[in-house]
């Protein structure tokens, strides 16, 4: 009794565990890429992206709200140079601070030390927003382009959502805290990667330091050096990456600290954005400022475990064939895919790993069929991400058959309902004028004999008498 009680809850077990299972393995699947599943990165939000083809290698929370601080001045600074683009300003153009300088800046905001009424140069103001992150540079150059802060303002709220930055509302142009004043990584990485089209924005943000000159209000000339530890070790030591050529780090404390870096590594560039670090418990000097150190171990892991793969080109084989009616030889075509998709992948991804969609424009063709002629589409994706569509085109030709031609062609003449219908009038005519011929053609062929006989038998071929 007792074995046969634990045979069984042996077989209960097992009955479970072939029920639980399959649950067990669907919530553990694979992505295709253990390299994907092993990065995690110390942030509240973080992104990294291949700015060359906008390709997302790494997200996290990329498109929750999150406060930007000082990331914001890549806008500001964007826009000068857009209107420096247009025509509007010169980059050795003297503009005057006025009143508004210090509009929006509470106490202990990052500072060149720009005061009201100086008279400074466009491009002095841009180093200075950008290196030591300096606020009030901010506020001269609105003024310079808009004439006026909210102007501005609502300028760089209006470019963002041409840029696609759909989670980002600008209250100002620094960055100094403001609950309604958010943005999200990804809209960053739009931000930033529109920015570094422009050279001088690029030669600004790669720079450890600048001479500002002297101005009416500064006799002496000063150096103003940069904030982004992954390219000057001035601040703080131990963060210098040596790929890194910008961009924009930014810290208060409701948006913690956050850095929009960017690097290049041979013939590659990544963009990565990292928002709400907070530093290491109980570091001091520099140690535990991990918006620098996570930044640069991201953009290391995307330039160790990507590379540029093709996942699609004409040497795909099996692809279904197409059927094709009335050829000579062959009825089918093989199919091939015209053109290349590539895409920066990771390292350990294999063509199993990647996903094949076929449309076909119809089942079967019929022949002539010219090689490259498309008769359907491919498109190829990862990770439930699509990367791309291909034509697929006829891999030779298929000349017709002129003898199934014809015969396909009466065939298809006399399938149409018309010629149908007059087929059957045709065949109703000709059977009604056979029974009438049979019928009534006999009739008279039997009584014409009867009564001209008759009628000649009566005839005595007399003259009448006088």
């Amino acid at each position: 009794m007792k074995k046969s009680r634990l045979l069984s809850l042996l077989l209960t077990l097992l009955l479970a565990l072939s029920l639980v299972s399959p649950f067990a393995l669907a919530a553990g699947e694979s992505s295709g890429s253990d390299i994907l599943d092993s990065m995690v990165v110390d942030a509240k939000a973080a992104v990294l992206v291949d700015p060359d083809t906008d390709e997302i290698l790494y997200e996290l929370n990329a498109h929750e709200k999150m406060y930007p601080a000082s990331i914001t001045k890549v806008m500001t600074c964007m826009l000068t140079l857009e209107a420096v683009d247009a025509g509007k300003l010169t980059l050795e153009q003297t503009v005057t601070a006025g009143p508004a300088i210090h509009t929006g800046i509470g106490d202990n905001a990052s500072t060149a030390d720009i005061k009201e009424g100086e008279e400074i140069r466009i491009i002095d103001l841009l180093y200075a927003a950008l290196l030591p992150s300096a606020n009030e540079a901010c506020n001269v150059m609105a003024e310079a382009v808009s004439g006026d802060v909210a102007s501005f303002v609502e300028l760089m709220n209006q470019r963002a959502a041409e840029l696609g930055m759909t989670g980002t509302h600008f209250a100002n142009t620094h960055g100094y805290h403001d609950d309604n004043h958010y943005t999200t990584a990804y809209d960053v990485y739009l931000m930033s990667k529109e920015a570094m089209k422009h050279e001088t924005f690029r030669t600004i943000v790669a720079s450890k330091s600048y001479i500002m000159p002297a101005t009416n209000l500064h006799p002496e000339e000063r150096e103003i050096r940069t904030t982004n530890a992954l390219i000057s070790n001035f601040r703080y030591l131990g963060y210098l990456y040596s790929y890194a050529t910008g961009i924009k780090t930014g810290s208060t404390p409701e948006a913690g600290y956050c850095l929009a870096a960017s690097a290049t590594k041979e013939d590659r560039n990544l963009i990565s954005v990292v928002m709400g670090c907070e530093r290491e418990e109980g570091a001091t000097g520099s140690a535990g400022y991990t918006y620098f150190s996570e930044s640069s171990r991201l953009l290391d892991w995307g330039f160790k475990n990507f590379s540029r793969q093709v996942m699609l080109d004409a040497t795909k084989r099996d692809i279904p064939e197409v059927e094709v009616t009335l050829g000579k030889d062959t009825n089918y075509v093989t199919l091939a895919p015209q053109g290349e998709i590539s895409a920066l992948l990771p390292n350990d991804v294999s063509t199993e790993d990647l996903e094949y969609n076929y449309t076909l424009n119809a089942q079967s063709v019929e022949a002539p069929v010219e090689q490259g002629q498309q008769l359907g589409t491919i498109s190829v994706s990862f990770n439930d991400q699509t990367y791309g569509t291909l034509p697929l085109v006829a891999s030779m030709s298929v000349e017709r058959d002129p003898w199934l031609y014809r015969l396909d062609r009466l065939e298809k003449f006399f399938g149409q309902l018309w010629v149908k219908v007059l087929l059957v009038v045709i065949l109703v005519a000709v059977a009604f004028l056979v029974v009438r011929r049979l019928l009534f053609g006999s009739r008279r062929g039997r009584y014409g004999s009867h009564s001209g006989g008759g009628r000649r038998s009566r005839y005595t071929g007399s003259r009448r008498h006088r």
